[in-house]
């Protein structure tokens, strides 16, 4: 079965240009959990700080996650300084969670497949634990910083990935892409001043500012003007699929 590639234009002004990676997810993922008729069993796959529960109160919510990342990790990379993991429900790890086969009408997971060393088995377990017609909502980075070290082990996912591991068991493969190679390059922009302070020990300055917000407003027109960027750079996908 072939993926559906839908491409949402939503930007309308400069406000979070460059910034709205997490919140064009979290809109999206919301919206999807609003979807889900009231009283299916949901597993949050992953589920860390438990961000979308939330929005899960129209559903029988169970969340797990490997419990072991803490927030400073080895200190390499982007840490979180804290991450409290302390009300997940099953602890295990995601490629062999201790639930009967077909015991979910939905799985969530978002942001997770990066920092799982395969990917590929997580996919195949939550097939298990779907139900005929069960919904798998999935996003994952398409290219990311070392972030969770040493849980990091992917930069991220192309279409074409979702396609091939979802192709047996899952139909109506829904691909939404986030952003664009022009939002993208605006976040790392963004990046730049506190990279150079951390690695360089050195900041923008005023020139450098200057420059910047000139870049990023030539980023800004390409970006309202873009026709399908995001085929070779965007933040990530986000992702629907129907067990079979």
């Amino acid at each position: 079965m072939s993926a559906e590639l839908r491409v949402f234009h939503q930007r309308t002004d400069r406000t979070n240009f460059g910034q709205d990676n997490g919140s064009n997810r979290d809109n999206w993922v919301k919206e999807q959990l609003s979807l889900i008729p009231a009283g299916k069993r949901l597993l949050d796959a992953g589920a860390g700080e438990l961000r979308y529960k939330p929005f899960c109160n129209h559903l029988q919510y169970v969340s797990q996650d490997f419990c072991q990342y803490t927030g400073t990790g080895d200190g390499q990379g982007l840490q979180t300084g804290q991450w409290d993991t302390s009300r997940i429900d099953i602890v295990s790890d995601i490629a062999a969670i201790p639930e009967p086969d077909a015991s979910f009408d939905a799985i969530l997971c978002t942001e997770v497949l990066e920092h799982v060393p395969k990917p590929e088995a997580a996919i195949h377990e939550f097939s298990r634990l779907l139900c005929s017609g069960g919904i798998l909502i999935l996003t994952a980075p398409f290219c990311s910083l070392s972030h969770f070290a040493p849980y990091h082990f992917s930069t991220g996912f192309n279409r074409y990935w979702y396609e091939e591991v979802l192709k047996d068991t899952f139909d109506e493969i829904t691909i939404v892409p986030n952003g664009d190679y022009f939002s993208y390059m605006a976040q790392e922009l963004y990046r730049i001043d506190s990279m150079g302070q951390k690695y360089a020990e050195k900041g923008l300055g005023i020139i450098g500012k200057i420059a910047r917000n000139i870049l990023l407003h030539y980023l800004w027109n390409m970006s309202m003007a873009d026709k399908g960027s995001f085929e070779v750079l965007c933040f990530g996908y986000h992702v629907t699929a129907r067990k079979i």
